[in-house]
């Protein structure tokens, strides 16, 4: 079953349904596995890979972060901000589905060493708009070189159907929310763009619960 745009379940066609039944090793044309092999088995592989290769992009950057008694919540801060200049606490709050105590508990010690600069809004003094400093920009590039080589390689070797057959998949795990927030940066990215084009929107979430 499958989710349709209203929220109900509709019927998921017979090729991807997922079952109990042991998967046959079997592979289709090109040595890639036949959608009739999407059961129990090949979802669970699925969910291996998706923690290995997270755990391996992630390490290096992870050990650079240990250094400055860091950890992946300061990582997620500096890419966000890194990548949309002048973001708002409360876009940002958006994105990252924490509540203000969480951010905040990583965010002003950020500020307080350099790494985050805050300014209120020009036009509404009561919005506070993040930005990297130089120290910030340095550690960012440093933690995006640490995982860009990853990305590169594991590019090179797939082939380019196989890179955008990725980008399908992970837009497909992303919720609507997740999405348009993806979507937002990566119009504010698009090449010869030179006014700002983030916004994402959803509203952050209120309840309590750990950063």
């Amino acid at each position: 079953m499958k989710l349709t745009e209203n929220g109900n379940m509709a019927a998921m066609p017979e090729t991807l349904k997922s079952d109990n039944s042991p998967a046959p090793n079997t592979l289709g044309s090109g040595g890639t596995r036949s959608l009739l092999f999407l059961r129990e088995e090949e979802l669970r592989l699925a969910q291996d890979l998706l923690y290995f290769g997270y755990r391996d992009f992630t390490a290096g950057a992870d050990r650079i972060l240990a250094t400055l008694e860091m950890g992946r919540a300061h990582h997620r801060v500096l890419h966000f901000v890194g990548r949309a200049p002048g973001i708002k606490v409360g876009e940002l709050l958006a994105i990252l589905d924490i509540t203000k105590q969480s951010l905040g508990r990583v965010l002003q010690p950020m500020i307080e060493q350099g790494y985050v600069r805050q300014t209120p809004g020009l036009s509404d003094k009561r919005q506070r708009l993040l930005s990297l400093t130089e120290q910030g920009m340095a550690l960012e590039s440093r933690l995006f070189a640490a995982q860009r080589e990853w990305v590169l390689r594991a590019y090179r070797e797939a082939g380019p159907q196989a890179v955008e057959g990725f980008r399908q998949v992970m837009r497909g795990l992303m919720g609507p929310d997740a999405r348009q927030q993806f979507e937002a940066l990566e119009r504010a990215a698009a090449p010869g763009r030179t006014t700002p084009a983030f916004s994402p929107n959803p509203a952050p979430r209120i309840e309590t619960r750990g950063g």
